[in-house]
């Protein structure tokens, strides 16, 4: 597999974008491509897939701290693909805190060995676009700038201008084309984010859009001859310990519909591995469970159904007898706003939800949380032992406060670090009989302790 990772010099300069027209165009070729996404983000990924036909994958160093597993992630079942395509988040060199290697773009690009293109934007400037691509070029010479696209130009003309200044001031950085700015074909926003895929009007047809500009407008045979084809060396140790357990045969039923589908593929494929069977099942539409040994409630955006999630009372009762009888349930984010007694929209509309945790979720204008944290727990629970530390992120525009101190009390110390100072701390996550729930989102691969922790606590060991 040859891969290379587009990158921006800012967040919002196009990356997904050019990513979704380069895939897009080479899939016409006929290359099977294997997408990646840097961090957290599950919308991006979405989107990745639906234009590759293969499920995206996120490459995170904070959430999978060990470099061998990410390595082993990366390149696993990847045999038959002839492309990774990986797309960066925010800026090259932006990351947690003020360290350029620390969970940045840059620093996943030097682990992975991967040549990166530089998207740039060319709104509002000519000339002095060649000094924004030689500040990263000059900036960490570790990480290999093998090409720039320039985003949001106006014109052909205004192309070969900026090419010309590139040129001259860094020959050996080869500009591989440009994309026009085009109004029509712009991804939609909430949340910092794109809207996810299948709520965009006309998706397909955006899609069809960029990838005919980048057809006609970018260089693909150059982005085709930079792409590395290195092999990465890694001895998979996570699996290899994971592969000596002895698993329950069990089911597990996964919320997926508009309201839940935030869910990591490793995650999923993981569980899969080890023979667990996953029922998918909507709390939106479905009228009853499936007949499972547990619950996964993922991440997502409730808020958007909430009244269909509210007006859906035999989905809710059953979830709260499920609850009841010890059942093990795991709730991430969205999931834990669905199993609390109420949801409060931004226009004053209240929700009656699932009710197993006595609190209510409020939606706020701005982002309540956001970014990596971890969570150390202040008693055994779900998602490991007293006094563990647990890595994640957060990112959500909505509270969870409980109705009264005594009703429903925490279990997880939250902290955040930037450049090894804590930077905040607070607290969250609850637990009823075996139904946990937290804003926390996890990806299993982080550690072979937190996988058996959860693991077990699901009823697979």
């Amino acid at each position: 597999m040859k891969k290379f990772l587009i990158a921006g010099a800012t967040s919002g300069v196009g990356k997904t974008s050019a990513t979704l027209g380069i895939i897009s165009a080479l899939v016409q070729r006929g290359y099977s491509v294997q997408p990646y996404k840097v961090g957290p983000d599950y919308v991006d990924t979405k989107f990745h897939s639906r234009v590759s036909g293969h499920a995206s994958r996120n490459v995170d160093d904070y959430l999978i701290p060990d470099d061998d597993t990410l390595k082993y992630l990366f390149e696993k079942d990847t045999q038959d693909i002839d492309l990774g395509i990986v797309e960066g988040v925010m800026g090259l060199y932006d990351g947690l805190g003020s360290d350029k290697d620390a969970h940045s773009t840059a620093s996943m690009a030097k682990k992975l060995d991967l040549p990166v293109i530089l998207i740039v934007s060319g709104k509002s400037i000519s000339t002095s676009t060649a000094a924004v691509v030689k500040g990263f070029v000059d900036f960490d010479s570790e990480v290999n700038i093998a090409g720039v696209i320039i985003n949001n130009v106006m014109s052909e003309n205004h192309f070969n201008l900026i090419k010309a200044a590139v040129n001259r001031y860094c020959p050996n950085t080869p500009v591989l084309g440009y994309m026009k700015f085009n109004k029509e074909l712009e991804l939609p926003s909430r949340q910092l984010g794109l809207v996810p895929d299948d709520e965009v009007d006309s998706v397909d047809k955006k899609i069809q859009g960029l990838s005919k500009i980048v057809s006609e407008t970018i260089d693909l045979d150059a982005i085709l001859k930079l792409a590395s084809s290195s092999k990465l060396e890694y001895q998979g140790t996570f699996e290899n310990e994971i592969n000596k357990l002895h698993p329950n045969k069990i089911s597990i039923g996964i919320a997926k519909d508009e309201a839940f589908n935030f869910y990591y593929r490793d995650n999923l494929e993981l569980l899969e591995n080890l023979g667990v069977k996953l029922v998918p099942f909507s709390p939106v539409a479905d009228k009853s469970l499936p007949d499972v040994d547990a619950l996964w409630l993922g991440g997502g955006y409730p808020e958007e159904k909430s009244q269909q999630l509210a007006d859906n009372t035999s989905m809710k009762q059953q979830i709260r007898d499920f609850s009841n009888a010890g059942k093990p349930i795991f709730a991430e984010c969205g999931g834990l706003m669905y199993l609390g007694k109420d949801l409060n929209n931004e226009d004053g509309s209240r929700h009656e939800m699932a009710g197993i945790f006595d609190g209510s979720s409020h939606m706020t204008k701005r982002l309540r949380k956001f970014g990596y944290c971890q969570a150390i727990p202040e008693q055994d629970c779900f998602i490991g032992i007293k006094g563990s530390t647990v890595y994640g992120h957060e990112f959500h525009h909505s509270t969870f406060e409980p109705n009264s101190p005594e009703s429903l009390k925490t279990i997880l110390t939250m902290e955040k670090y930037r450049d090894g100072v804590l930077a905040s701390t607070w607290v969250g996550g609850y637990q009823y009989k075996h139904t946990f729930a937290s804003y926390l989102h996890i990806h299993f691969y982080q550690s072979v302790e937190l996988a058996k922790a959860i693991f077990k606590s699901m009823g697979v060991l």
